[in-house]
């Protein structure tokens, strides 16, 4: 059976998981691509629907195998015209799934060496990339404020690369405080910040609490006050400031280095 109207209850549920207030109540996400539905699938995920559009062009470039694995799942197919009601993609490769959320521990793990703690994070391009970083340096886990935006964005999810998948995301509250339990378990809490001469080439990367702050604002003064260190990245050039996700990145290729070190 192929679906050829939009208002079909399945193609209706997956329209309304473009918004997080449904995501946050089905505890759902779509994911769009073979490449990471095929990541879905080894990494052993929830995969509740598979959608698969009958006649788009470009699903006749995946191949026979994947195709194999997929059909294995709950697999819909939907013509050219509904699947473009449900796409985010501005050329879809004609796939997509629905994943349950991981039940994901709100527990953090003190046994890393890096934390990363995101305060208020809002474009979902640094939020994937960062979720990757993080994911490619073999730390598992970061905390989001609440006023970050959502992880499970359709953009935060490409930007990720399948780090979505891998790593715990802990939404705090009120980060303040998560930063006050952090600090009991003998971490230092280091904020990112201009306003400092500490290098983070001066810094030793072992049982520290990075903090990296609003792409527009830093880091908040709340938590730079309670903060046992602030560092900046040095740049030998005019610019002042890293975007979020590649000053993430160089703090954490300055941990791989010492650790190789």
């Amino acid at each position: 059976m192929i679906i050829t109207s939009k208002d079909n209850e399945t193609i209706k549920h997956i329209r309304k998981l473009k918004e997080k207030k449904y995501r946050d109540e089905f505890g759902e996400y779509v994911v769009e691509g073979i490449k990471l539905i095929n990541e879905a699938i080894s990494e052993n995920l929830d995969i509740r629907t598979i959608i698969v559009c009958d006649n788009c062009n470009k699903i006749e470039d995946i191949n026979q195998n994947s195709m194999y694995e997929v059909a294995k799942y709950n697999c819909i197919y939907a013509d050219e015209k509904v699947f473009n009601t449900i796409t985010e993609v501005q050329n879809p490769q004609g796939i997509l799934a629905v994943i349950g959320k991981n039940n994901q521990e709100a527990e953090i793990n003190y046994k890393e060496d890096v934390i990363v703690v995101l305060d208020d994070i809002q474009d979902p391009g640094n939020l994937g990339t960062i979720l990757r970083t993080v994911d490619s340096v073999g730390l598992s886990q970061i905390i989001v404020s609440k006023k970050s935006g959502d992880v499970y964005n359709s953009k935060v999810i490409r930007s990720s690369m399948g780090g979505i998948f891998r790593v715990n995301v802990i939404e705090s509250d009120d980060i303040v405080e998560t930063l006050k339990g952090i600090k009991k378990h003998k971490y230092n809490i280091v904020s990112t910040s201009l306003d400092t001469d500490k290098s983070l080439y001066d810094l030793e990367l072992k049982k520290v609490a990075i903090v990296i702050g609003n792409e527009a604002n830093g880091v908040s003064k709340e938590v730079q006050e309670m903060s046992d260190l602030k560092i900046k990245i040095p740049m030998l050039g005019k610019t002042e400031s890293l975007n979020a996700s590649i000053a993430t990145g160089v703090i954490l290729y300055e941990y791989v280095r010492q650790k190789l070190s």
